[in-house]
């Protein structure tokens, strides 16, 4: 099932990116050191943008940003500022959010399993650090904010496809925490005229995506265990389904929030991903077959079924007409296109 999205691909992200160049801007970007935000932080600064980043590199990593070192120019490096410290701190957001006309906030606990396990840190970093950056937008003056909402907003929703102004009943902490950011971005901007853009991304994957611990994402994660010819686990029977997209669509879609001039665009929820959904079966399956092309000598490996797990979303897939319509977002890359793309990484990284 397939949900359209009309516009050329990219097509006016293109044209926004030309302007960027010959305007650059002071953006800040927190969970810099992360998956998303090293992607955020390396294309802004190809685009001679000025970034601030923050970072506590609970989750972040210092090879991520020593990687985006090696794919810029030193003069684009030199535009890039590190603030080393935690959302959880008041002062330290101030002070990261000095001079920041953009906020791309990033910084949070993203795994559902560890939410389940530790609700109170993940309402520290998620909820706490939120309202935090929140007021130090507000009092830099900062023109506009925006966050990485989730899917897992949607809950106990059955209806498919996802639409941004229905919603069920989270079925974890963390989908809870995000729903209360959505909230708070909200009355921010309703009382202190603070514009916000909240964006719910869905299964997002690419270069830099965490292939360790025990709440990696499943794609590296996968590729990491198939490389070593280890057990691959499917929770359920394999027929959950999720909307993954390329993590430079998601680039898109932040660019695109932080210089929006459409006053109805603004202090709104967007669906960020594809618009279409694979199995988990079907994942597998891709994996091994690409893997296998590439090292023939890897076993023809079956998955190892096993129970469902707590608070997981049976259903995924996104409506990206809102993004579409008053964003101009159009995802670049399909799911096989964007695996291909990726998979070079991933090997080199994950194996």
């Amino acid at each position: 099932m397939d949900v359209s999205h009309p516009e050329p691909a990219a097509s006016h992200y293109d044209k926004l990116r030309g302007r960027l160049t010959s305007a650059p801007r002071t953006w800040l970007i927190t969970g810099v050191a992360g998956f998303i935000g090293s992607n955020l932080l390396e294309t802004l600064l190809k685009l001679n943008q000025r970034v601030r980043g923050l970072d506590n590199f609970a989750s972040g990593k210092e090879k991520n940003l020593e990687a985006v070192q090696a794919r810029v120019t030193p003069s684009q490096w030199a535009r890039f500022h590190l603030c080393k410290g935690d959302v959880a701190n008041l002062e330290l957001c101030r002070e990261a959010c000095t001079g920041a006309e953009i906020v791309l906030h990033h910084a949070a606990l993203v795994s559902v399993p560890l939410s389940t396990e530790k609700p109170l840190l993940c309402h520290s970093s998620n909820v706490t650090g939120f309202l935090n950056m929140l007021l130090a937008a507000r009092d830099a003056g900062s023109r506009r904010f925006v966050y990485a909402s989730s899917s897992a907003v949607y809950g106990d929703d059955p209806a498919l496809p996802k639409v941004e102004d229905k919603v069920g009943r989270p079925l974890s902490p963390y989908a809870a925490t995000k729903a209360m950011n959505e909230g708070y971005a909200g009355v921010f901007a309703r009382l202190y005229g603070l514009p916000s853009i909240g964006l719910r991304y869905f299964n997002v994957f690419g270069p830099r995506q965490d292939p360790e611990g025990g709440y990696a994402a499943v794609i590296p994660k996968w590729i990491a265990a198939l490389l070593k010819q280890e057990p691959i686990f499917i929770n359920g029977d394999g027929e959950t389904t999720r909307d993954f997209c390329f993590v430079e669509d998601v680039v898109q879609a932040n660019v695109l929030a932080g210089t929006v001039t459409d006053a109805q665009a603004l202090n709104q929820i967007y669906n960020v991903a594809l618009g279409k959904q694979t199995t988990l079966n079907k994942l597998f399956q891709l994996l091994r077959d690409i893997l296998r092309q590439g090292t023939p000598s890897l076993p023809d490996q079956k998955p190892v079924y096993r129970d469902f797990r707590p608070g997981d979303i049976r259903h995924s897939l996104a409506d990206i007409t809102k993004a579409t319509r008053l964003l101009g977002y159009a995802p670049a890359y399909g799911f096989e296109q964007g695996l291909e793309l990726a998979m070079e990484w991933y090997e080199r990284n994950v194996g």
